[in-house]
């Protein structure tokens, strides 16, 4: 892999900690030095530019939430990628996440707040990349150790099983911290332990449903985020001196009518009119305007894409809806139906996005059984209530988690195994019969590693776990 000494991440520059531990507060359990909480900082920063960054809004574009319209971005919203576009998102995986977790792991072993954390971040960029990616290295891959300069690519799925194994250890690592000591300036949680288990929680469920083992994800999410406070989210506070700004609201400052969410297939979605979702219980209008995105300048942005918005990485919604679904899965559907009426209420209490104006409408009234019955809710083609009310989590979640990578992974999830579920956005460019299933692996790691995969899959290959 390639090896890189010194790892650039906004707002801060790191190089190797050799002495990372000098003049650490001797308190186990409450470490304090900067160069601990600097390095901790610097792999959470990559991890934000990794999940809300370039390659999620290509995601975004390959289904049907954003529309790339000049230039470089209309060419990638055509499915047209080249292998250079994703060298920097696989640098900020291995180099400013993995390789920072690892050194944390080895030089902070006897503080296990930041052992736990550093798992858990490991957890969320590696999984990424597995989803989006394919098969990666992993298990040979920025072993502070062993140094090894050709890691082998791991299937796909067995990089989900170790993530299991690792997340599971960050747990134990948390609750075996006596209280809950805080981090200082610690970006997400603020150390806070009981959050950082609940994040990981819902990781473990989120990877369960990527590998469609549905009753281990129900399982993991009961134990996951529990309340909206308690959702993982780059929080801005939108001031440019210090670049700490929504990285929408940046992009639509540096690129501006490159992208858009006018015309998309979400748009039309949840809108009123003929293709909208709403219904006599939903009204969309509000959360239609808070997901509208102009893309001309930064300073006109009023909702998802205002300097100060909250970008979602782990959150209470998407718990929330991994309950629904592996419930109604693994359970019955007025287990899942429980799980999706908290969502709902939840929508409509306004804590889930910020409405732009007091007389925007919010309407999320509780689901019966009976609203999915054949010709209702989802069931116009008279199917089994259970797969009609799946239709209609799944299509939740594409609304819900808008600005993660969730809906691409949920399309290629249930695309083969699940037809009838899935979400009709439209292919691109008019002249294409196939969806994307990946992205390709970066350039720089095909010219080092030459255990790369040769000649690249392409982006229409399926990977192993949505065969």
């Amino acid at each position: 892999m390639k090896k890189i000494l010194l790892i650039f991440i906004p707002l801060l520059i790191f190089t190797r900690c050799e002495n990372l531990v000098e003049d650490i507060n001797v308190n186990p359990n409450n470490p304090v030095s900067a160069p601990a909480e600097l390095l901790l900082i610097g792999a959470e920063l990559a991890d934000i530019t990794v999940q809300v960054s370039h390659l999620q809004r290509i995601s975004g574009m390959w289904s049907g939430q954003y529309r790339g319209v000049t230039l470089l971005y209309g060419s990638l919203n055509n499915y047209n990628i080249s292998t250079e576009e994703t060298n920097s998102t696989w640098s900020y995986i291995y180099q400013g996440i993995v390789k920072q977790a690892r050194l944390m792991q080895v030089e902070l072993a006897e503080f296990p707040n930041y052992v736990g954390i550093s798992k858990i971040l490991e957890a969320h960029a590696v999984g990424t990349a597995a989803e989006i990616f394919g098969d990666i290295p992993y298990s040979q891959a920025s072993d502070p150790e062993e140094k090894i300069e050709d890691p082998v690519f791991d299937n796909q799925v067995a990089v989900f099983a170790s993530l299991q194994t690792l997340l599971d250890g960050a747990i134990s690592d948390l609750n075996s911290l006596p209280g809950n000591p805080s981090i200082s300036n610690e970006i997400f949680h603020g150390g806070n332990k009981t959050k950082w288990i609940q994040t990981a929680y819902t990781l473990k469920a989120r990877y369960y449903m990527d590998t469609k083992e549905y009753a281990n994800a129900y399982a993991a999410a009961q134990l996951g985020i529990n309340t909206n406070a308690n959702s993982m989210k780059f929080k801005p506070a939108g001031t440019s001196a210090n670049g700490d700004t929504n990285l929408l609201n940046t992009f639509i400052g540096e690129r501006n009518d490159y992208m858009t969410t006018v015309g998309t297939f979400l748009e039309g979605l949840i809108a009123a009119g003929g293709n909208s979702r709403n219904n006599a219980k939903t009204n969309e209008d509000a959360r239609s305007k808070y997901y509208k995105i102009i893309g001309s300048a930064p300073n006109t942005e009023l909702g998802v894409a205002k300097k100060t918005a909250p970008m979602p990485l782990v959150t209470y919604e998407e718990n929330l809806l991994i309950l629904a679904e592996a419930g109604a899965r693994t359970v019955d559907l007025a287990t899942g139906l429980a799980h999706l009426n908290t969502l709902r209420a939840h929508l409509a209490a306004g804590s889930a996005f910020t409405k732009l104006a007091p007389s925007d409408v919010t309407l999320y009234t509780a689901y019966v059984a009976t609203d999915f019955d054949a010709g209702g809710m989802e069931n116009a083609d008279n199917i089994a209530p259970l797969r009609a009310f799946l239709r209609e989590v799944i299509e939740e979640r594409y609304v819900t988690l808008f600005g993660t990578f969730a809906p691409f992974n949920d399309a290629r999830r249930v695309r083969g195994s699940d037809p009838d579920l899935t979400v009709p956005f439209p292919l691109n460019g008019g002249t294409f019969t196939q969806y994307p299933e990946r992205f390709p692996y970066a350039q720089d790691e095909l010219n080092a590693n030459s255990n790369a995969p040769s000649p690249e899959p392409g982006i229409f290959a399926v990977t192993a776990v949505n065969k």
